[in-house]
């Protein structure tokens, strides 16, 4: 089970690890699923899992904890670390994009010097789902750095995140790619690397509006983040 390193944040008493599952899903699946996948997630060693109201996940999650305690799996809740959000928020304030197209330095820059701990989500660019894309598991220079390291395009843009100082939320219910989602402590990229993927191309690539509608409220969320 991999082991790993966890960030004091703000005022809590309790450390979180810098990795978490996401739990979000859309389409919303069934809770026996999203159980099972949380229940092999604590398999693979994740204590930190994020979810929010509007997700409609927190009901799977706590049922995959109850499940996880019956099994032995955990001793106790206090094991693991649970962010949520609340509904009219749709994201945590310290929450935003963060990925080797979206590097958001100035922001980090800005929230370290204010004592402020930034979680990344949409790591790999939301792949998969309907407001993300391929642009970062199809990286080239992504890619050429992974071929040389022995790793996939994902796990490079995942330690490239962890590297900015940040922790940061994957998404995926599949077995396999849980556990190669944490393998990236064996690890570093290298001076050069890092400069190449400074100079990738920017741009956004999840805003809540493309979800929602050009809202008001959901807009002045997305220029925030």
């Amino acid at each position: 089970m991999a082991t790993i390193p966890q960030v004091k944040v703000g005022s809590t008493q309790k450390p979180m690890p810098v990795i978490g599952m996401g739990t979000s899903s859309d389409p919303p699946v069934e809770l026996e699923i999203a159980k099972t996948a949380i229940l092999e997630a604590i398999k693979a060693g994740y204590r930190h899992f994020d979810t929010a109201f509007a997700y409609g996940s927190e009901m799977s999650l706590g049922v995959a904890i109850a499940e996880a305690l019956r099994l032995g799996l955990i001793k106790s809740r206090d094991e693991l670390f649970i962010t949520t959000k609340l509904f009219a928020s749709f994201a945590s304030r310290d929450q935003v994009e963060v990925n080797p197209l979206w590097q958001q330095k100035k922001l980090i820059e800005f929230c370290k010097e204010k004592g402020i701990h930034v979680t990344a989500y949409s790591p790999l660019g939301a792949n998969g789902t309907k407001w993300g894309d391929n642009r970062i598991v199809e990286s080239d220079v992504l890619g050429d750095i992974a071929k040389a390291k022995g790793k996939t395009t994902a796990q490079v843009s995942l330690r490239w995140v962890y590297e900015q100082g940040v922790s940061l939320v994957t998404k995926s219910y599949n077995k396999e790619r849980m556990k190669e989602n944490l393998e990236i402590f064996d690890f570093s990229l290298t001076e050069e690397e890092l400069n190449k993927i400074s100079q990738l191309p920017q741009r956004k690539g999840v805003t809540f509006a493309s979800l929602l509608g050009p809202h008001e409220l959901v807009l002045e969320v997305d220029a925030e983040i």
